[in-house]
């Protein structure tokens, strides 16, 4: 484990110093929650322009509920769990790194609840949309990748932090999705 942990403080520092200066204001919008919101209302738009009202109620819901789970599953049951301190929280790495964003924000970073969000999100509803839009999925799944990797530009997380928060996030995703299918099919 400890081989595995310094692997990812040199895969961590080698991804973060690939940052330019130019590209920072960039990908500090990439990784700005506030962004995304018009995509949001676009994805939730398309399901209930190709869906029928109940359907379009029952997506929502389990959208919620996903959200539920990958945000707040990825602070319970791993960064208070784990405590692993976030990149720009360690002393010996801030002397090394490129910290972008103004705040590091919370103490602990494993996992990433940014990309357990995003690939959370981009599972539930690229399988949802499927059935229309064929490349939902492989599209939502490229833009999540985007934001995770945004996070360890930015300096406030590790990799490990988010290859294990979008793969915590796309099972919660593909839970719900499940779930959601189930219930919609009857």
């Amino acid at each position: 484990m400890e081989q595995l942990l310094k692997w990812d403080d040199q895969l961590f520092l080698f991804l973060n110093s690939l940052g330019q200066e130019f590209w920072d204001p960039m990908w500090l919008l990439i990784s700005g929650s506030k962004t995304w919101i018009p995509l949001y209302l676009f994805l939730l738009f398309l399901v209930f322009r190709k869906t029928e009202l109940k359907i379009f109620g029952l997506a929502f819901l389990f959208l919620l509920i996903n959200t539920v789970l990958t945000d707040t599953g990825s602070v319970w049951l791993f960064k208070e769990q784990f405590q692993r301190l976030r990149p720009c929280h360690v002393p010996e790495l801030l002397e090394k790194m490129r910290l972008v964003k103004e705040s590091c924000g919370g103490q602990y970073g494993f996992v990433s609840s940014h990309a357990s969000n995003t690939f959370g999100l981009a599972i539930l509803m690229g399988g949802i949309l499927k059935p229309h839009y064929a490349k939902a999925t492989l599209i939502l799944i490229l833009w999540a990748a985007i934001i995770a990797f945004s996070r360890v530009y930015l300096g406030v997380h590790y990799p490990l932090d988010i290859i294990c928060g979008s793969l915590y996030g796309a099972l919660c995703g593909y839970i719900s999705l499940i779930f959601y299918r189930k219930i919609s099919s009857k």
